[in-house]
């Protein structure tokens, strides 16, 4: 229960109820099913095909065809009309199986598919992500959607047994393979030329269709039946209202070998991208500069923002651009401020940069997002975690944005919003050579790593950014590498590899007499002992990193390690001893102006006054530090806190309250740590 209660035999005078923490919000079950344009036409035999395979029991259905043939539009009106079936949840991903170097990795999916139905950071180990996934879908009526799959191989791990659920799977090949996983198959067909007449007619109006009725079907035969070449084609008629529709035709026969568009070249890309030069050509040179640089960027969708810093123009000169590329159907509007290329599109825009644009102005384009991607992610650094320690940062092309968060809350929820942008900025920069960028970026990250555990690119990104660190030959970045991303790597629960980073960072730090590198060195490693139960190993490390940090004049890192040393002593039963060291610690990062590590300390210090007696004292401590952390938007800690709570009013007699709080705990740590929802929940 949340809210207010009041458990009195009687009450004298008023009773004043204080806003306290509230439940958690669960959105529901996922609808992540794209929109259907408003142009969609015909397809009623695809669709009964779909419905009779569905009515036979398949659970796996194939939808394939070439590119550009409306497999994507088709699908999702299908499913869209049977969303009552599923109310476990509809779920979408693109498998970006377009080229056979980038597809998508089956666990990135995964990760996305269990974030959405609240597992939290999914587990790094790829046995144990693919367990997790089976097991909370196993009594789910779910569909989920695969859209651009490369192979079977890719499909296979995220198939699931949910009661009546339904996987769908859109692919440019026929994925034959699936077969053995029982899948029905249905190939889509270019449109017939009346079905392709009337999109048109959608687009340019009925009046001007009839009137040149013999040159549109010239044209739709031109553009081979595909959904998207017709859409494309009806887009520059519509720009162009004097234009007759034979002078398009005739001008798309001019622009094809053999003087037609009716041969499909790998997979339609051929018709598509006539249709597309005709339609680029007609933008204005603004817009026409955007289109290409869109398709240099790593991003799979991108917003207005990343548009302009990407071109350095202004945020409204980047709006009124999106407008019209919008409208001429080159840019797909995919929900509240988010945009993306179609695959095609993308193809033809990155071509179309790397013949129109040269190479120092597609390397600018590519810069200046790298830089937005670094200046916005340190601005976040340094209002979420003022007191960490951060190296400093250098720009090739600084950002002229304003920032788009004005508080903690916001910040944190831009990070984690931006978190794919983020990752691929760090791949980028890293790719290109600009390896001070790319470990900078890592850098950057911290604070959504440290308070949301996303574990997977919380690893990733520091491999990449201490690679970079060592490419740069920047030393005291290096360190910096190791010492957060070992932090990760226990956190995730790879204490090995993690003591591993540690002891090199250690080597390092002593190599280059830098105190506070060593101190975080001994006391990463000081956890580690802890994490593998060798506590007299732990206390001996942290114990020689508070001298080490001490002799710095370094008070806060001597702090930090006190707060270990005290986790150790709470868990061993020595209580005095845990008080000492929590009320050491607490004054010392409040005098440095550490509010989140102060807070820990905080409600340790109330944990372990509770165990010694003082549970009213203790629970006021505990739930002062849980309003700091709901303030932040540190979840993993606000479950920490209300575990403790739990724990201490079980102690005291109060079953209730106990149960209220760690059923909020566990449902905190559902969506931050799998691993202690399961410890919590009694699953292992």
């Amino acid at each position: 229960m949340y809210g207010p209660t009041v458990q009195a035999r009687e009450v004298r005078g008023g009773i004043h109820f204080h806003q306290g923490p509230t439940a958690p919000a669960w959105p529901g079950p996922p609808r992540q099913l794209l929109p259907v344009p408003a142009n969609y036409t015909d397809r009623e035999h695809d669709l009964d095909a779909l419905n009779d395979l569905r009515a036979t029991g398949l659970t796996l259905i194939v939808v394939s065809g070439p590119a550009g043939i409306g497999k994507t539009t088709l699908v999702s009106k299908w499913l869209r009309a049977l969303g009552a079936e599923f109310p476990d949840g509809q779920l979408y991903a693109d498998l970006r199986g377009h080229t056979a170097g980038d597809p998508v990795r089956p666990a990135e999916v995964l990760g996305q598919f269990l974030r959405a139905l609240g597992a939290g950071p999914p587990p790094t180990d790829a046995v144990e992500l693919g367990a997790l996934w089976r097991s909370l879908t196993a009594e789910r009526r779910m569909v989920i959607m695969l859209d651009n799959s490369f192979t079977a191989a890719q499909v296979r791990p995220l198939l699931f047994n949910g009661p009546g659920g339904l996987v769908v799977v859109t692919s440019r090949r026929r994925l034959t393979g699936l077969r053995m996983q029982g899948a029905g198959f249905h190939q889509l067909d270019a449109l017939g030329t009346a079905a392709g007449v009337e999109l048109l007619t959608r687009g340019i109006g009925a009046e001007r269709v009839a009137g040149e009725l013999p040159a549109a079907h010239r044209l739709v035969t031109l553009c081979a039946g595909l959904p998207l070449a017709v859409c494309l084609a009806s887009a520059r008629l519509a720009t162009r209202p004097r234009q007759s529709v034979g002078a398009l035709a005739d001008a798309l026969a001019r622009n094809t070998d053999g003087g037609r568009l009716a041969a499909l070249d790998v997979e339609g890309e051929t018709s598509v991208r006539k249709a597309l030069d005709a339609s680029y050509a007609v933008l204005s040179g603004g817009t026409a500069r955007l289109y290409r640089t869109l398709g240099l960027l790593p991003v799979r969708t991108f917003d207005a923002v990343i548009a302009a810093v990407s071109c350095g123009e202004s945020l409204d000169w980047a709006e009124r651009r999106l407008d019209e590329l919008i409208e001429a159907n080159l840019v797909e509007d995919v929900g509240p401020e988010s945009f993306r290329l179609h695959d095609l599109l993308r193809i033809h825009a990155h071509g179309r940069a790397m013949d129109d644009d040269t190479s120092a102005a597609r390397e600018e384009a590519l810069r200046r997002f790298c830089d937005w991607s670094l200046y916005t992610a340190t601005a976040a650094q340094e209002r979420l975690t003022p007191v960490q320690f951060t190296l400093p940062r250098i720009y090739a092309h600084r950002p002229e944005v304003p920032l788009p968060f004005a508080d903690d809350i916001a910040a944190l929820s831009w990070l984690d919003s931006h978190r794919a942008h983020l990752m691929d900025a760090v791949r980028l920069a890293a790719s290109r050579g600009w390896y001070d960028t790319s470990w900078m970026l890592v850098d950057a990250l911290w604070p959504l790593f440290l308070r949301l555990r996303h574990y997977t690119e919380w690893i990733e990104a520091h491999k990449i950014g201490l690679e970079a660190a060592r490419r740069a030959g920047n030393r005291e970045a290096e360190r910096q590498m190791l010492n957060s991303g070992a932090i990760g790597l226990g956190a995730a629960g790879h204490t090995d590899e993690a003591a591993a980073w540690y002891r090199e960072s250690l080597r390092a730090a002593r190599e280059a007499d830098d105190p506070r590198d060593e101190g975080q060195a001994l006391l990463g490693l000081g956890a580690c002992h802890r994490e593998a139960g060798r506590p007299a190993d732990a206390v001996s490390h942290l114990t020689r990193a508070i001298a080490v940090w001490e002799a710095c004049g370094y008070p806060r890192g001597a702090a930090l390690a006190r707060t270990t040393l005290g986790e150790i002593a709470l868990a061993t039963g020595a209580l005095g001893e845990a008080v000492d060291c929590f009320t050491r610690a607490h004054a010392a990062l409040v005098a440095v102006n550490d509010p989140h590590d102060a807070a820990r300390a905080l409600a340790f210090l109330g944990r372990a006054g509770a165990r010694v007696g003082a549970y009213e004292e203790g629970t006021a401590r505990m739930k002062e530090a849980l309003a700091v952390f709901n303030g932040s938007g540190a979840v993993f800690w606000q479950a920490r806190t209300l575990e403790m709570l739990g724990d201490s009013a079980a102690e005291h007699g109060d079953g209730t309250g106990a149960e209220q709080f760690l059923a909020r705990a566990l449902a905190l740590f559902e969506i931050t740590s799998p691993a202690d929802a399961r410890r919590l929940g009694g699953g292992g």
